[in-house]
């Protein structure tokens, strides 16, 4: 879809009033990146949440603002027995699929089966927000109960989250390609919106949904989508998706990057900044590689990085520096500031004794090896190159020589589990529970520390054992208690360095009204209207 000069003033229906929502018209949503797949449980990379997001119904929904849960598709939030192990919910009988099957206990049973347990010979994954799950079971016509192999208490918050969303039989029946480009048609939601066209890799448009009738209680927006169409169109420079957002070819444009920040504002447009309430934006130190097995040498990187620096000068107040692996807003936050205080000096005597010389070209040698480690490019996060360079700049002050590994997201993706070819791992994860922590760092999830021995075993296994607790133990407190130690953890063995509590910023044009997020930060539409 092109891009017209005049877009954002025919979305609206004409002579609207700004004294309440008004039905009618195209909202035009502009995204850095195309999405990859509509698979829920692999869907947590932001191009393609903010798709499931809106295609999809959840059996719970997560407030946002208190990160509370409250019945969506269920009726009532769940009886859940003593060390949860077992949920049962009852779920509404109203409820269709935009292809006109209904959504009925033994569909929901089989959304989960699918979700919790995966599909090898689909190559289709396990939810990393799903732990320990067994079996579901279809108690009644409107009852649906899960069993656990071990205690759960993150299922209700998972099956609140985009990467439940619950799909139509048929949509279950695909394989992994099946959920890629060009099949988001194909994907049937219980949702607000359906896909209406697609052009792979350029644009998507979304079709508000005439008989939704099943928000969560909680919505202002109780019936279908007030706007008749979403197009979602990909523009990947910032000059562009910036520009046409500021003069007016668009109405709301994600990841608005700080340099551009004062550009949308002084155009007269709102930022919206939306914290993403999971583990920070920093680095993983890949600790079994032969250069960072040795603890003083993980301790100099942390002492030889400025972090303040790297916030202060390529990144705007919405993007608050970091006081511990997660974020301050995260379930299960446990401050550590103090562990990643910036001294040069230290790093030097710290690599001094650890026998690593300063050679000829001021890069360190030891037994005529360089210090030379590589960092991927976290392409969905902001300005990482950005970050990396400077980050490299710092490094070389104490002679470690940093490199970024150069490559499109297929290439970061392939490489980013060999620790041959990146020693350090730059990224986050967004998800309001504490399980977040886990997701990150779990030889069973995305395992950013490549934690994982050849055995299949974790190398540390105190750490891996910390994050089952936290995935696993029934008592709130407990689970507070496990993901601090976590936490802690990271920090005595220099395994992280966080930079910023990661948001996710929109620009939204003045005559957008109800824009708001989820619980980590993607679009939520079903509520925007248009001010003509």
């Amino acid at each position: 879809m092109a891009l017209t000069a005049c877009a954002a003033g025919e979305a609206a229906a004409p002579g609207a009033a700004s004294d309440g929502p008004v039905t009618g018209g195209t909202l035009t949503y502009l995204e850095h990146q195309a999405y990859t797949t509509l698979y829920p449980p692999a869907a947590g990379f932001y191009p393609n949440g903010a798709l499931v997001n809106n295609l999809t119904a959840r059996l719970l929904h997560q407030d946002p603002e208190t990160l509370e849960l409250e019945p969506w598709i269920a009726t009532a939030l769940p009886e859940v027995n003593d060390d949860a192990t077992e949920y049962t919910f009852d779920i509404r009988t109203d409820v269709t699929y935009s292809d006109g099957t209904p959504l009925t206990a033994e569909n929901v049973v089989a959304n989960l089966d699918l979700f919790g347990l995966g599909d090898q010979d689909r190559a289709l994954i396990v939810s990393e927000a799903v732990n320990n799950y067994e079996r579901g079971e279809v108690v009644d016509d409107d009852t649906v109960r899960f069993h656990f192999r071990a205690p759960a208490p993150g299922f209700a918050q998972a099956v609140s989250t985009i990467n439940s969303g619950l799909l139509a039989d048929a949509t279950l029946e695909r394989d992994s390609e099946g959920f890629g480009p060009g099949n988001a048609a194909d994907i049937i939601g219980a949702g607000p919106f359906t896909v209406e066209s697609e052009e792979v890799g350029t644009s998507i448009r979304l079709a508000a949904r005439e008989d939704y009738a099943w928000a969560p209680p909680s919505a202002e927006n109780q019936g279908r989508p007030y706007v008749d169409a979403v197009d979602i169109v990909i523009a990947p420079e910032d000059s562009v998706r910036i520009g046409s957002l500021a003069s007016g070819q668009a109405h709301i444009a994600r990841q608005v990057e700080p340099q551009h920040e004062e550009q949308v504002t002084s155009a007269g447009l709102s930022l919206h900044a939306a914290q993403t309430n999971g583990v920070n934006n920093g680095l993983s130190f890949r600790f079994d590689h032969p250069l960072l097995q040795d603890i003083d040498v993980r301790r100099a990187l942390i002492a030889g990085i400025d972090r303040e620096e790297v916030v202060s000068s390529i990144f705007s107040d919405a993007y608050p520096l970091a006081t511990s692996s997660l974020s301050s807003s995260a379930l299960g936050y446990s401050e550590q500031e103090d562990a990643y205080a910036y001294d040069p000096d230290l790093a030097e005597q710290l690599l001094d004794d650890a026998g690593w010389v300063v050679g000829a070209d001021g890069i360190r040698v030891r037994d005529g090896q360089r210090l030379h480690l590589v960092v991927n490019e976290a392409l969905p996060q902001p300005r990482s190159r950005d970050v990396i360079t400077l980050v490299a700049q710092q490094l070389r002050e104490i002679g470690v020589e940093l490199e970024l590994f150069q490559g499109d997201q297929a290439a970061q993706t392939a490489a980013s589990t060999d620790i041959d070819q990146i020693q350090i791992y730059h990224s986050m994860v967004g998800r309001a529970d504490f399980d977040v922590i886990k997701s990150q760092f779990s030889i069973d999830n995305r395992n950013t520390l490549l934690n994982e021995g050849a055995d299949g075993q974790p190398i540390d296994a105190e750490l891996e054992a910390l994050l089952q607790q936290v995935a696993s133990e029934p008592d709130t407190e407990a689970r507070a208690a496990a993901s601090a130690a976590v936490q802690a953890h990271l920090t005595e063995q220099a395994y992280v360095l966080p930079f910023f509590e990661e948001p996710q910023v929109y620009g939204v044009q003045p005559q957008v009204h109800g824009f708001e997020t989820e619980s980590v930060g993607r679009p939520t539409l079903s509520g925007v209207w248009l001010e003509g």
